[in-house]
């Protein structure tokens, strides 16, 4: 079973105009569409980090793969 949480926001007067309109044009309440962007926004900020760790972990398997290389050029001499 889904719970709901009411919260309370302040935001800026055009944001909220905007907000306005899309509910009235697209019948959708205004907690729906925040509850959709906060979703959105959370959603990129997920796949941001995961990017970064896996920028980090490639920068680290290149450095790994390098020194595997050096000590096989070093066994064939």
């Amino acid at each position: 079973m889904r719970t709901k949480k009411k919260v309370s926001l302040t935001i800026d007067e055009e944001v909220y105009d905007a907000i306005e309109k899309a509910s009235q044009v697209h019948s959708i309440p205004r907690s729906q569409i925040a509850e959709d962007a906060l979703k959105l926004w959370l959603e990129k900020e997920t796949e941001a980090l995961m990017a970064k760790g896996y920028e980090e972990m490639a920068d680290e398997d290149e450095k790994m793969a390098a020194r595997a290389f050096e000590a096989q050029r070093e066994i064939l001499k």
